[in-house]
C-alpha cells in the first residue's frame, strides 16, 4: 500500500494529470528514478530523461546511460550534464593538492542551482518554460524528504517540480522494476546504491570494481584516496 499524508495528493492523481503531456525526467540511474520513469510510461505520460553527472567520463555510467536509453526505446542519446555538486567539490578544492588550488580558483567556475540545470534542459529539448520536471524522490527515503513532503506537498509550482512516485515503498519500487524487466546498474552490485560521492563507500570499491573509472576519479580528485586514512578498509 502506498504512503498516505492526509491533504497530500497521492503520485497516482499526480501521474494521471500529466497523462497526455511531456515532462522532463531527472533520471540519476537510481532505482527511484528508474521507478518514477515506468510509473509516468505507464501512464501515458511522455518522458525525456536528463542525467547529471558527478564525475566526466566515467565509464559505467555512460554504458547504463546507453542501456536505459535502448531498454526505454528512445531514438537519442540521454542528455548527460555536470551535477551541481561537481561545481560545488572543485570550488571547495575537495581532494585537490596545493599546486592545483590556484588554477581552480582562477577559473571562477560557476555555481549552477537545479533550476539553472531544469532551464538549460528545457532549452536543450526545445520545451515550454512551464514543461514539469518530474524525479523519484519518494517520502519514505528518510526522515527529512517525509517531513518536505507533508509540509510543502510533491508540487513546486514555481520551480515546476513534482515528485511523481512520492508516495511508493521500496516494495512498490522493486515491483516496478521486476515486472518491467529493468536492469539495475552495477551501481547496487558495488555500492548497495548509486554512485553519489567521493568517499571511502565508493572510490574503495570502484578501485577494485572499475580500475580505471578509478583513475578517471583520481585525475578530477587526486586526493579522494585519502579517505581510507580517516576510516581505513
Amino acid at each position: 500500500m502506498p504512503v498516505v499524508i492526509p491533504g497530500v495528493t497521492p503520485s497516482q492523481e499526480l501521474r494521471e494529470q500529466l497523462r497526455g503531456k511531456r515532462v522532463l525526467l531527472s533520471f540519476s540511474r537510481g532505482k527511484d528514478s528508474i521507478a518514477a520513469w515506468l510509473a509516468l510510461r505507464d501512464a501515458g505520460v511522455e518522458v525525456i530523461p536528463y542525467h547529471l553527472y558527478l564525475v566526466p567520463g566515467l565509464a559505467f555510467v555512460r554504458e547504463s546511460l546507453e542501456y536505459f536509453a535502448e531498454h526505454f526505446g528512445l531514438d537519442r542519446p540521454i542528455l548527460d550534464l555536470p551535477h551541481p555538486t561537481l561545481y560545488r567539490w572543485l570550488n571547495e578544492l575537495i581532494y585537490q593538492p596545493p599546486e592545483r588550488c590556484a588554477v581552480i580558483e582562477a577559473a571562477q567556475l560557476p555555481n549552477p542551482s537545479y533550476q539553472d540545470i531544469n532551464d538549460y534542459a528545457r532549452q536543450y529539448y526545445d520545451l515550454p518554460e512551464d514543461t514539469w520536471v518530474c524525479d523519484g524522490v519518494r517520502a519514505t527515503d528518510s526522515p527529512n524528504r517525509r517531513m518536505a513532503i507533508k509540509s510543502y506537498g510533491p508540487i513546486n509550482e514555481k520551480m515546476r517540480t513534482q515528485k511523481v512516485v512520492w508516495d511508493w515503498r521500496v516494495t512498490d519500487v522493486r515491483a516496478a522494476i521486476d515486472r518491467h524487466g529493468v536492469r539495475l546498474p552495477p551501481d547496487y552490485l558495488w555500492f548497495g546504491r548509486s554512485f553519489d560521492g567521493l568517499d571511502l563507500r565508493f572510490i574503495a570499491k570502484l578501485r577494485t570494481y572499475a580500475p580505471e573509472d578509478y583513475e578517471r576519479v583520481l585525475q578530477w580528485f587526486p586526493l579522494a584516496p585519502l579517505d581510507s586514512i580517516r576510516a581505513p578498509v
